[in-house]
């Protein structure tokens, strides 16, 4: 088992992370920008190291310093949370060929997967129904142009790189395609450093349907269930919960064979999740892999009775999944929102500043992941996400 890990984020992940870690009795190493000398997580952590200016590409996106960290500090092993290098094949690299344990997939298996372009040719290869799309990247408007107009407006432009909604836009016809295609490139490689785009067929009125699944190093895969992620906004997830009301017990065998089956066939290991598309008539399309750690996972954990931080620990350190895992009973219904700093007088666009009041919600049944407290600074730089409930 491991002795110290360190924890390449920031923020309300990097305390989720450290509540399972000292669990575990596992010592803790945080990172912090500039801007998050004071943030709570570098409180809580056994240690905290300064990684850098602000900006994402000079601190939580600096992979050889994050390395160089890891090395000084001593540690074990590196959890990525979600978000920044996350879903990033050379930061998973970087860590094996130091001889530090990535928890996630190996850079293999995210590379295949993590890459939203290589997961849905596998999805195809594996006769799992795909929405329309294009089949390799573009960074140069006249080709995505040419390609939006073949399969016909309306049409999404997506990060290849990561998910979470950054560089997602909907693009109605050939007239706004310009200016929304730079503006999703300019996102995606400020939240991912790379720019590449795809580009995919709008379906209308859809239900967003995601699989929680768990890989072991010794070929054993599950899923965990369904959480329902269709209340959105600007392509940002907003409200999940888990079950989900469309989905039966026959759709959900379906989809969760489905969800393995793509898993297995990259030999995905750790924790993941499959997403797809339900439509109206209850048809499921493959959507993307996103190759970590989610942000609505508390609802998995709630309904199944699972610690997915410890499991992600577990199954990186070398051991099984455990049986009693394999058999975990759907048990009631739990519902994430999530909690932004917003304001609602400017179309509740992301608001920076202190936090001068904070009330915590409690009692039976309420779990609040949260990374502020009174007199927090919420970044202009970083994502405005403060909580969970």
């Amino acid at each position: 088992m491991f002795k110290k890990i360190l924890i390449a984020n920031r923020g309300e992940i990097a305390l989720r992370i450290i509540r399972s870690l000292k669990e575990m009795g596992i010592k803790t190493v945080s990172l912090f920008s500039d801007v998050d000398k004071n943030s709570l997580h570098t409180y809580f952590a056994d240690e905290s190291y300064y990684i850098g200016q602000p900006e994402p590409t000079l601190s939580y996106l600096n992979i050889k310093k994050i390395i160089e960290v890891a090395k000084k500090s001593g540690s074990d092993a590196i959890h990525p949370g979600y978000g920044f290098l996350a879903e990033n094949p050379s930061f998973a690299e970087a860590c094996e060929k130091e001889g530090l344990i990535f928890i996630g997939p190996s850079s293999r298996a995210m590379r295949l997967l993590g890459d939203k372009l290589e997961a849905r040719r596998i999805a195809r290869e594996n006769k799992i129904p795909v929405v329309e799309g294009s089949l390799k990247g573009f960074k140069e408007i006249k080709k995505a142009r040419e390609y939006a107009s073949k399969i016909g407006y309306p049409v999404l432009l997506k990060a290849s790189a990561g998910g979470g909604g950054k560089g997602m836009r909907l693009v109605k016809d050939q007239s706004e395609m310009k200016i929304l295609f730079n503006e999703s490139k300019r996102e995606s490689f400020s939240a991912f450093g790379d720019s590449t785009i795809y580009i995919e067929k709008y379906l209308k009125k859809p239900r967003h349907i995601e699989f929680q699944v768990l890989g072991d190093r010794y070929g054993k895969t599950i899923h965990l269930g369904e959480r329902e992620c269709s209340i959105q906004r600007r392509y940002q997830k907003v409200i999940e919960e888990s079950p989900s009301i469309i989905i039966d017990s026959n759709l959900r065998e379906r989809m969760g064979d489905a969800a393995i089956k793509l898993a297995k066939a990259s030999e995905y290991t750790n924790a993941g999740t499959i997403e797809f598309m339900v439509d109206e008539e209850r048809n499921f399309y493959f959507l993307e892999v996103n190759a970590r750690l989610q942000v609505e996972h508390p609802v998995t954990e709630l309904t199944r009775g699972v610690d997915l931080v410890r499991e992600q620990i577990l199954v990186s350190s070398g051991e099984r999944i455990d049986k009693k895992l394999e058999n975990a009973e759907l048990r009631g219904w739990a519902i994430e929102c999530r909690i932004n700093a917003e304001d609602p007088e400017n179309n509740f666009y992301p608001s920076f500043g202190k936090i001068e009041h904070l009330r915590i919600p409690q009692g039976p049944g309420v779990r609040v992941d949260c990374g502020i407290t009174e007199g927090s600074e919420v970044s202009v730089y970083y994502d405005s996400l403060i909580a969970n409930l």
